[in-house]
């Protein structure tokens, strides 16, 4: 009975191998025979554009150079992948690479394609496009007169680059209303990419890109701020509105320099094991002082790392509107010829693990971009003063009602601005309550006799 049982057992492995070995040869020639189809249909596509190639060269009512017609294939292919892939000319990849450094030409605006349309991720300040009040989400649909769309975004750029001095028309559509004009004199494009000031004893530090001084810059900020206040300071208020991004080593520096430890960003290619992960190091430039971070819909890619960490790791309170959403990474490809090709090839999360393709980081608090409650002229309450014939009523001091008012300090119109006074605040309130704790703890309790309690009364 056990022989039996142990030949039937054998006998059934034997099978059970004989089925595997079927099946895994079955799958060698699926899998040879699904790449064999694949170069066949790869060898079918690469004749149609053979011939499409040689009917363009031969028919098209133009000589068109073969270079042109190569380097537009390239471009169409990568510009099909996604919004931020595309061909770099050897002109173009020059222009990039002087762009990183803090100078280039132009006219001062990030932009991307959407739906086939042009659009402006963020105007960057001081700049010909900021002055000349280019928004984040504005769609460019025409350039001096001609409609723009079906361009590729790098012959959008070619279009509206041009000789410094010079003038160029842009048609804008802004917020599903009729199309409106905007002319810009282009320039040389100098960014500084940090700049800050004090707002009662809080540090205010803008960022308006991340070029290969952005961290620097940033401590060196903060060194002529502590410097200026000691003792008194209370917080920062880091602005990353309308910052299109940059590079994306300093992102991670300058999140680096709020944390202590923990991780900064991920990142995750085609591969399962194609993944990054990179962490702080110990140290923070501002000791652990309160933080505001403000975004908008113009903050992308490397302003949503930072924010985006420094958010799931409780270091600073986001405030403002949801980003811009882009979640990619994309490397620079140096090409033969001097060209080159920005290719998406990772998606980047935030410590939590989340990706913000296409979603953006939401704010702790959301406020509205706009002028302070304080600074809108609201018609003011009727009060005994405004009554006719009142007691005591001083008259006008039409003299002085005549002066014009004196110019806003920088500081005063930082406080306009209804974001950034509310950053204020915020950190004013936690200090407030900080201090309160601190006195609350160290205060002595005293006992007071109950006939002390009811001094002034009789039973």
């Amino acid at each position: 009975m056990i022989k039996k049982i142990s030949s039937y057992n054998i006998k059934n492995k034997i099978n059970i191998f004989l089925v595997f070995f079927l099946i895994f040869n079955i799958c060698l020639v699926d899998i040879n025979t699904a790449k064999a189809a694949n170069r066949q249909e790869t060898y079918k596509q690469l004749n149609l554009f053979g011939d499409v190639f040689q009917r363009v060269q031969e028919q098209y009512v133009e000589e068109v150079t073969d270079k042109k017609l190569i380097e537009a294939a390239i471009s169409g292919m990568l510009q099909s992948l996604d919004p931020h892939s595309s061909y770099l000319s050897p002109d173009s990849y020059k222009d990039m690479q002087v762009k990183t450094k803090g100078k280039f030409g132009g006219l001062g605006i990030e932009i991307t394609m959407e739906d086939g349309v042009v659009k402006v991720v963020s105007p960057i300040d001081d700049t010909p496009a900021a002055n000349a009040g280019m928004k984040s989400g504005d769609l460019i649909i025409g350039i001096n007169g001609e409609s723009i769309r079906g361009l590729s975004i790098n012959d959008a750029v070619s279009q509206l680059r041009g000789p410094v001095g010079s003038k160029v028309v842009i048609t804008i559509v802004r917020d599903k209303k009729d199309p409106f004009e905007i002319e810009i004199i282009r320039d040389v494009i100098k960014i500084r990419s940090v700049r800050h000031n004090l707002i009662k004893n809080i540090g205010y530090v803008r960022l308006t890109t991340f070029s290969d001084t952005t961290t620097s810059g940033l401590e060196k900020s903060i060194d002529e701020i502590k410097k200026e206040i000691g003792e008194k300071f209370q917080g920062l208020i880091l602005d990353l509105r309308n910052n299109p991004g940059g590079l994306l080593n300093q992102s991670i520096s300058v999140t680096d320099a709020f944390l202590n430890q923990g991780e900064i960003v991920s990142t995750q290619g085609r591969k399962d094991d194609d993944t990054s992960r990179i962490f702080a190091k110990k140290g923070d430039i501002i000791d652990g002082k309160p933080m505001i971070v403000l975004i908008n819909s113009g903050s992308a890619s490397a302003s949503e790392i930072v924010a985006g960490a420094l958010k799931d790791h409780s270091r600073a309170i986001i405030v403002g509107t949801r980003s811009f959403g882009k979640g990619s990474v994309q490397s620079i490809i140096p090409l033969a010829g001097n060209g080159a090709m920005r290719l998406t090839t990772a998606r980047y999360y935030t410590p939590s693990g989340i990706s913000i393709q296409a979603k953006g980081i939401e704010p702790d608090i959301i406020v509205e971009a706009g002028i302070t409650e304080k600074n809108k002229k609201i018609p003011e309450n009727r009060r005994e003063e405004n009554l006719r014939g009142a007691l005591d009523k001083k008259e006008k001091d039409t003299e002085k009602d005549s002066i014009d008012k004196p110019e806003l300090t920088p500081v005063e119109k930082l406080l306009q601005d209804n974001q950034i006074s509310r950053a204020v605040d915020l950190i004013r309130g936690i200090n407030l309550f900080s201090n309160k704790k601190k006195t609350n703890s160290t205060a002595k309790i005293i006992k007071i006799p109950l006939q002390n309690k009811v001094s002034g009364f009789s039973n």
